[in-house]
């Protein structure tokens, strides 16, 4: 399935003497200081719904990011055109809008004795291009929803099913010195179905990302899953408000961690906009909660050796025994906070929930009454407050066991109290975006329904 061969239009060196040039006319031209990001990238996407080819889409871009300094005067500007007279016209651009700029005291590069150095150049395994002719990926994404909708004839409708392979490179480069890059691929499998019976439907999904097609699961597999999702939803109902603990299912479970991550994040720690401020130091989770950050892992979807600022980025325990040990600062926010960076100007890398010894079957064991929720809908987040207020299905458990699916109710609480109240945490790992955790049992929430 996959090949070592890639189509880009530009060979890696070529990013890097694109980035050379914004650097040299940046000094030229009088900026004290300059970064560029330099990339570009190519994909196929496929979807098909209701066996019938729905869409298939091809897409090919790049682009030059363009940052200077003028002292403490910030500028940028961009451009997707990689010809010299472009070049120069948007660092002239980035340089304009800088002088007329006011001075920030926290603007500039990274201190150059944290950018990362020729030690810190690690190999990641981060590029599997995905050669995979057109007709082979409408042969996936047809065998991926047949394999939902030949389960039951109660699933009588496609949202469909998508098979897309993408491929990007990129340099990053800034008047330290540092010049640094990789390509990356990206695939995933999605299916989308829908299962009726007298006139009430129900919607499920479920789809796979990986670095290498290899590590993918079968197409049938995810159009199997998914099918068995939404039949498992068939005769939910509505029930009373009530207050009862909450298993929130792994897929569902990686949106607790990243509001805890948007809590502890530069941006709003600076600006004030977080329920989470002055905590470092101090117990925010239940003490079983350890959480880790991994930037190096081998094929992992968030693996990087240096952040956007060129910082080296490094392992380290974010969350101990439910004490927060760390923030997610990058060199803007950090100066903001009179702190040092940690190395996360972009985002957080491979955050890993330590998990306990209990599967999901024996989390619902555990849990005894309440409610397993596998469906989350609505941002009704106060980072502010951390009042926590979702749309929300799922199914509720007696007894230790499934008894019925539900629906249109409302789960609310604290995001303090229900980070305090977590109770277990699953052995059923799931990989979502920069985040692995499994089921997360939180112990006690309101239940807003009927």
């Amino acid at each position: 399935m996959s090949s070592p061969k890639s189509r880009f239009s530009y060979p890696l060196s070529t990013l890097e003497s694109i980035s050379a040039d914004v650097l040299a006319r940046a000094r030229e031209n009088g900026a004290t200081a300059c970064e560029a990001d330099v990339s570009e990238g190519y994909g196929q996407t496929v979807t098909v719904r209701k066996r019938e080819v729905e869409t298939i889409e091809y897409n090919r871009d790049k682009g030059i990011s363009v940052t200077v300094y003028v002292g403490q005067k910030k500028g940028h500007a961009s451009s997707s055109d990689f010809s010299p007279q472009a070049i120069r016209d948007t660092v002239d651009k980035a340089l304009t809008i800088a002088r007329f700029t006011a001075n920030d005291d926290c603007a500039g590069l990274a201190e150059r004795e944290l950018i990362a150095g020729p030690d810190a150049r690690r190999e990641l395994d981060l590029f599997h291009p995905w050669d995979l002719p057109v007709e082979k990926a409408i042969e996936l994404a047809r065998e991926c929803e047949a394999a939902a909708l030949r389960l039951d004839r109660r699933i009588s409708n496609s949202e469909g099913a998508n098979v897309s392979g993408q491929q990007s490179q990129f340099v990053y480069a800034n008047s330290h010195g540092f010049t640094a890059g990789f390509p990356t691929s990206r695939h995933y499998i999605s299916c989308s179905v829908i299962a009726e019976e007298n006139g009430k439907m129900q919607r499920d999904d479920w789809h796979s990302s990986k670095r290498s097609p290899a590590d993918l699961p079968s197409a049938k597999a995810v159009g199997d899953y998914a099918g068995r999702r939404a039949l498992a939803r068939m005769g939910s109902r509505k029930m009373s408000t009530t207050e009862a603990p909450i298993l929130f299912e792994a897929p569902v479970a990686s949106s607790l961690i990243g509001h805890f991550v948007s809590a502890v994040s530069g941006g709003s720690l600076y600006r004030k906009a977080s329920f989470l401020l002055d905590s470092l130091g101090k117990p925010v989770f239940s003490p079983l909660v350890n959480l880790v950050e991994r930037p190096h892992l081998v094929r992992g979807q968030a693996s990087s050796w240096f952040d956007d600022d060129g910082v080296e980025t490094r392992d380290r325990d974010v969350v101990h025994g439910g004490e927060l040990q760390g923030y997610f600062l990058g060199s803007y926010s950090a100066r903001k906070l009179g702190m040092q960076t940690t190395g996360n100007a972009g985002g957080n890398y491979n955050l890993i929930l330590e998990h306990g010894s209990d599967n999901l079957e024996q989390l619902i064991r555990k849990m005894g009454r309440g409610l397993l929720v596998t469906d989350l809908m609505g941002q009704g987040i106060n980072l502010i407050t951390g009042d926590y207020s979702r749309g929300a299905a799922g199914f509720w458990v007696e007894g230790g066991e499934i008894q019925y699916p539900v629906e249109e109710i409302t789960i609310a609480g604290n995001l303090k109290d229900m980070f305090r109240g977590i109770a277990a945490i699953g052995s059923d790992d799931l990989v979502r975006g920069s985040r692995t955790t499994g089921s997360i049992l939180v112990e006690n929430m309101t239940i807003a329904g009927s």
